[in-house]
């Protein structure tokens, strides 16, 4: 079972130690594949993304990846900053369908922003569409007729990248408490209205399954005042991404949060995969050894159970940080002092 690891940048390589830890204590035959992304890559081969780094990920079955992003290469252009480094990776493998849970861990209702109550109810699924929406339309910057500068984004979707993501989520639902929101700004955007359309369309084929609509400034009001009404929800790639930060903050800390991004590809062992947390890069923390690696080692929970078809394993570990959390083995971002390698350690012993 071969995994590609890129750390990336910031405290991308702290977490992801950890996680690779955590896999490595499995009792499972696992090639570890290392290559360079974002700013690291940049600095060493003068691209976020080069062809030696995808030739590594076209080998494996799956991807752990860290984080990128570093202010010193804010001023590159466009395609050399270290964000393209993941955008890159989602369009050349196909990565269209990012899965993002937000679980209230028992005993962690308090570190929510939400009341208790509300926070504990807390059991959804974010599915969000990868390779379109204004992230990968037509963009730049030009004069007006008076000379005033103007940039634009173009947002768009076509019919079949709207069903396969939404047969995507009703697939989702279906395994879980059989309930889908579709959000979208179908009051506003035309392509919304397209997307509307398209998953109202899709829908028929899943009677089994519960499908509701929001706007999406109305779900972003409902995810704070009863999140609990959510199982799935899917949604663009601009919305998916405001709205699975909202929802790690309602979690507790954005240091919890998994994804998994899902494409077509099989594998010998499972579907291919790229395995990441959202926190980013956070590079204000970089190097002082406080990241929280929970949302990387939950992230390699998300790897062994799609791409690898290890359940039981996945199983385990999300039982191990269950437990760290519960035993008060907190990171600064939950209110506690453990460093990031005690956490990894407190991991590994509940394992």
């Amino acid at each position: 079972m071969k995994i590609a690891v890129f750390a990336g940048d910031g405290i991308g390589p702290e977490v992801t130690e950890q996680a690779v830890r955590v896999l490595q204590h499995l009792p499972l035959p696992l090639s570890l594949l290392v290559g360079d992304v974002g700013g690291y890559a940049y600095q060493r081969h003068g691209h976020p993304l080069p062809e030696e780094t995808l030739a590594c990920a076209a080998e494996a079955d799956a991807i752990l990846f860290g984080a990128v992003g570093d202010p010193r290469y804010d001023q590159l252009d466009r395609h050399l900053r270290p964000e393209q480094a993941v955008l890159g990776l989602r369009k050349a493998l196909g990565l269209f369908a990012n899965l993002r849970p937000a679980k209230m861990f028992g005993g962690m209702e308090s570190a929510s922003a939400l009341k208790p109550a509300i926070a504990g109810a807390i059991d959804l699924l974010i599915v969000r569409e990868l390779n379109g929406d204004i992230y990968f339309g037509k963009k730049g910057t030009e004069r007006t007729a008076s000379g005033l500068r103007r940039g634009y984004d173009v947002m768009s979707y076509d019919e079949s990248e709207v069903r396969r993501i939404a047969i995507i989520g009703f697939e989702a639902a279906r395994k879980r408490q059989g309930r889908l929101c579709s959000i979208d700004k179908a009051n506003v955007l035309e392509t919304s209205q397209l997307w509307r359309d398209v998953v109202i369309e899709t829908g028929q084929d899943y009677p089994d399954v519960t499908l509701s609509h929001l706007y999406v400034d109305n779900a972003a009001m409902q995810l704070v005042r009863d999140p609990g009404q959510f199982d799935v929800i899917v949604t663009g790639n601009l919305f998916g991404d405001i709205l699975s930060d909202q929802a790690s903050m309602c979690v507790g800390s954005i240091g919890l949060l998994a994804s998994a991004s899902l494409g077509e590809r099989a594998t010998e062992h499972g579907t291919f995969g790229l395995y990441e947390p959202i926190h980013g890069s956070a590079p204000d923390i970089a190097g002082m050894g406080i990241a929280n690696p929970l949302a990387a080692i939950l992230s390699a929970a998300d790897l062994l159970r799609h791409s690898l078809r290890q359940a039981a394993a996945a199983d385990q570990v999300e039982r191990a940080v269950a437990a760290t959390l519960r035993d008060g083995v907190l990171g600064r971002d939950l209110g506690g002092d453990a460093s990031t390698s005690q956490i990894g350690d407190a991991v590994l012993e509940r394992l």
